[in-house]
């Protein structure tokens, strides 16, 4: 399971195979930031958590077109750090949501081939959402069709906190030298330590923000900002945006030869 250093993936970077495999002409690994529920479901005269379920019911879709688009990994962020400061009612609605998301599609995920693994910081979530997410990430632990990684509670700033007071820990114990603590170093504390860095980042919506997503992680992503709201935000639509990633020119601050 993928709770913290101490599961077994931990202390890991990114897998030997991620980091071995050439990178093809579409991007590997695609972040998306799913935004605009809401304002679907506003613009249809319903409440904001009927926009969330239409979402949800939206992101089997994506998954499922990963394989024939090349995607092996597919982060998606769900509830960030900062969401709990809209009202109770939206919010007991999406954890209930997410409750409801695990138990309906995780034998679905097993049977698809579908690794899941969750991120963010647990502590504040309910127990019952907790154990679910923990039953997905073991049942799903051997499949590696799609690394499907869902960020809940989850804040990039919060992330890499998290991941410094860690880090500091095993250097007042002694169990890391201060002189060892690099880039490569702080990557391993992450919650993402066993993903390969995004190569692509869409955001739907037309917002055009980052929102305390994956900010270590997506240094060298390209960016995506779409006008379609996230329940509109079709399997077209999303294999148009990952063919035309095979366009663009990553230098990672070189310069062509």
């Amino acid at each position: 399971m993928f709770k913290g250093r101490g599961s077994k993936d931990a202390g890991t970077s990114v897998p030997d195979a991620a980091a071995q495999e050439a990178q093809g002409p579409g991007p590997r690994h695609v972040a998306v930031i799913m935004d605009g529920n809401g304002r679907w479901a506003q613009a249809r005269g319903r409440p904001r958590l009927f926009g969330h379920h239409a979402g949800a019911k939206r992101v089997r879709e994506i998954v499922n077109s990963c394989p024939d688009l090349g995607v092996k990994y597919l982060t998606i962020f769900a509830f960030s750090t900062e969401n709990w400061k809209r009202t109770q009612t939206e919010v007991s609605g999406l954890m209930s949501l997410f409750r409801r998301y695990i138990s309906k599609e995780a034998r679905a995920l097993r049977d698809e081939n579908v690794r899941v693994r969750f991120i963010g910081d647990r502590l504040r979530l309910d127990a019952k959402l907790v154990a679910l997410m923990d039953e997905l990430e073991e049942m799903t632990c051997e499949n590696d069709l799609v690394h499907l990684t869902i960020a809940i509670n989850y804040g990039s700033r919060d992330e890499v906190s998290r991941a410094i007071k860690e880090l500091a820990g095993d250097v007042a114990e002694g169990r890391l030298a201060p002189s060892e603590v690099d880039e490569e170093t702080l990557t391993k504390y992450l919650d993402t330590r066993v993903l390969p860095d995004p190569d692509l980042v869409i955001r739907t919506s037309g917002e055009a923000r980052i929102s305390n997503f994956l900010l270590w992680q997506s240094a060298y992503a390209e960016y995506e900002f779409v006008d379609t709201l996230w329940p509109d935000f079709t399997r077209d639509i999303f294999g148009r945006i990952v063919g035309a990633y095979g366009g663009r020119e990553r230098r990672y601050g070189g310069t062509r030869a």
